[in-house]
C-alpha cells in the first residue's frame, strides 16, 4: 500500500497551495482531485492584498502578475464605491483580477514542480484513522495510507461529512445567476439600464468582458437545487423580470449560480484529519474573500503540519491552526452577512447603506473596512505585546532588497537590527539577517514562515523562549 506523509482531497487553490507549502519542507504529498479535467469556464476571481503578498513571499508573484489585471483597491465592501484610503501599508495595494482556472493551474504547477503528486479522477469515499495515520479509500476501491489527511474538497466536503464535523449556519435565502455571454443590443443601452437599476439593486450588472462577451449577474426569483446549472433561458427570464429586457443574450461561455449560505465547521481538526478552505467555511461571494480565505488557510497550516511531520513541532503548534484561522473565518462570515443585508432593496437596509456610505468618507472607517476585506488587518493573538505582535510584516526594504524575497523557502526569519542576536540551534529552520538599516521602528523581529511577527525585542533569552514556542527544541 503506497504511503504518503499527507493526502490532500481537492486540487483547488487551497489544496494546491497547501501541497506546495508542504513540499517546501520535503513532505511527501499526494493531492487527490475527483474531477478528471480542470474546470472549463473562465470565472474571474480577485486576489486581495494579503494573498498577493503571500504569492510574493514564495516567489510566485511575477508569474501571476503576467496572467492577471491590476485594478485599484476599493469599492469592496458591499460594492460601496469608495476609493481606497491613501497610504495602505503594503507594497501591493491593489486588486489582481485573474481567471480562476489560471490561478489554479499556476498553483498546481508550483506544487508539482516542487515534487507534489496530483492524481485526477481520485474521489475519496471513505477513510479510517488510527494513532499512526489515515487509510483513505477511493471510489474504485483502492486504499492509500498517509500520516495525515486534509480535506480541501469544497463546501460539500466529503471529508468533513465522513469526519462527522458539524457545519452550522444558515442555508441560502437568496440566489444569484452569474455567467459570461454575448449580447444583442448596443453597449449604450446596456450601460443606461445598468446604471438605472444599480441605484437600488446591487446584485445586478452587465459588464463588458473582452472579445464581445459580457459578465452577467442577475438575482434569481427562487432558491433552487444548486447541483443543477442554470440555462440561458433562466438568465433571459430573470433579466426580463429585473430589467424589462433580456438584452438579446446568447452564446454563453459558462453559466453558474450561487446562494448566500453561510456555514462554519465546528472544528478544523479531528485527530489526523484537518479541514481547510471551503470545506471549513462557506459564505456569499460579496467582497471577493472566499478564494483568498482558503489560500490563507493553506499558508497558515502548511508549515505547522510540515513541522509536525518533520518532528520538530512544539506540542501545541498544530492546534494553533484552528485557534488562529477559525476566528478569522468567523469574522469573514459576519462581514459577508452584513454586506448581503446592505445589498437588500428593502427600505431599512437601503437606509443603513446610505448612512454607511457617508461614514466611509471618514478615512478611519474606510481604512478599517478595506483592511478587513483584504486581510491585512488580521492580528493573531500571541499574548501581550506591541500592536505589531501577531500581525503580518509588510514587504519592507532590507539590505538584500525586500523582505519577502527572503521568505521563499518557507522558513522562519530573525531580522536583527542590533546585530547582537543569533538563532543558534534553530538555524536548520530559521534564517538570520543582521541589518541595522532595515525599515523597522523596533530593534528585532522574529517572523514565522507565514510572515506574521512572533516576537519583538532585543534580548537573547526572550528570543530563545519564542524560538522554542514556535520552532520547537533546538537541534543542538
Amino acid at each position: 500500500m503506497p504511503v504518503f506523509d499527507v493526502i490532500i482531497a481537492g486540487c483547488g487553490p487551497t489544496g494546491a497551495m497547501l501541497a506546495a507549502e508542504l513540499r517546501l519542507h520535503d513532505v511527501r504529498v499526494l493531492v487527490l482531485e475527483k474531477e478528471t479535467e480542470p474546470v472549463s469556464f473562465v470565472r474571474i476571481v480577485g486576489l486581495h492584498i494579503r494573498s498577493i503578498e503571500l504569492m510574493a513571499m514564495r516567489g510566485l508573484l511575477d508569474r501571476i502578475l503576467e496572467q492577471g489585471r491590476r485594478r485599484p483597491a476599493g469599492g469592496f465592501f458591499a460594492a460601496i464605491n469608495k476609493p481606497a484610503p491613501k497610504g495602505l501599508d503594503s507594497a501591493h495595494a491593489y486588486l489582481l483580477g485573474i481567471p480562476q482556472p489560471v490561478i489554479v493551474d499556476l498553483l498546481e504547477q508550483h506544487a508539482t514542480q516542487r515534487g507534489a503528486q496530483v492524481r485526477r479522477g481520485g474521489a475519496v469515499v471513505d477513510f479510517e484513522q488510527d494513532d499512526e495515520g489515515v487509510t483513505v479509500e477511493l471510489a474504485d476501491g483502492e486504499q492509500l495510507r498517509a500520516r495525515y489527511l486534509v480535506g480541501c474538497d469544497g463546501g460539500r466536503s466529503t471529508v468533513r461529512k465522513l469526519l462527522g464535523v458539524g457545519f452550522p449556519g444558515e442555508p441560502s435565502r437568496t440566489e444569484t445567476l452569474m455567467g459570461e455571454m454575448e449580447v444583442g443590443v448596443p453597449q449604450e443601452e446596456i450601460a443606461a439600464k445598468v446604471t438605472e437599476i444599480g441605484e437600488t439593486n446591487r446584485r445586478f450588472w452587465l459588464r463588458p468582458f473582452g472579445e464581445g462577451a459580457y459578465s452577467v449577474v442577475v438575482p434569481a426569483a427562487h432558491v433552487s437545487d444548486r447541483a443543477e446549472p442554470p440555462t440561458l433561458e433562466d438568465f433571459k427570464q430573470e433579466l426580463r423580470t429585473i430589467a424589462g429586457t433580456d438584452f438579446g443574450v446568447h452564446s454563453p461561455r459558462w453559466l453558474s449560480r450561487f446562494g448566500d449560505a453561510t456555514r462554519l465547521a465546528e472544528r478544523y481538526r479531528v485527530g489526523r484529519v484537518l479541514l481547510a478552505g471551503d470545506a471549513a467555511h462557506i459564505h456569499p461571494p460579496t467582497g471577493g474573500q472566499g478564494l483568498n480565505l482558503g489560500v490563507q488557510d493553506a499558508f497558515n497550516l502548511g508549515w505547522k503540519l510540515a513541522a509536525q511531520i518533520r518532528g520538530w513541532a512544539p506540542e501545541t503548534l498544530l492546534d494553533t491552526y484552528q485557534a488562529e484561522r477559525h476566528p478569522v473565518a468567523e469574522d469573514v462570515l459576519d462581514n459577508t452577512r452584513a454586506q448581503m443585508e446592505l445589498h437588500s432593496t428593502e427600505p431599512g437596509p437601503q437606509a443603513v447603506r446610505r448612512l454607511l456610505t457617508e461614514l466611509m468618507d471618514f478615512d478611519e472607517v474606510n481604512r478599517y473596512l478595506i483592511e478587513k476585506i483584504t486581510a491585512i488587518g488580521i492580528r493573531y493573538d500571541f499574548g501581550e505585546g506591541p500592536d505589531l505582535l501577531g500581525r503580518r510584516l509588510p514587504d519592507i526594504e532590507v539590505k538584500r532588497g525586500h523582505l519577502y524575497g527572503l521568505l521563499h523557502r518557507g522558513r522562519g526569519l530573525l531580522l536583527d537590527r542590533t546585530e547582537r542576536l543569533t538563532v543558534g540551534g534553530w538555524s536548520d529552520r530559521v534564517d538570520y539577517l543582521a541589518d541595522p538599516t532595515a525599515a523597522l521602528d523596533v530593534p528585532c523581529v522574529l517572523l514565522r514562515p507565514d510572515g506574521h511577527v512572533a516576537w519583538i525585542g532585543d534580548d537573547q533569552r526572550g528570543l530563545d523562549d519564542h524560538l522554542s514556542r514556535w520552532f520547537g527544541k533546538p537541534a543542538s
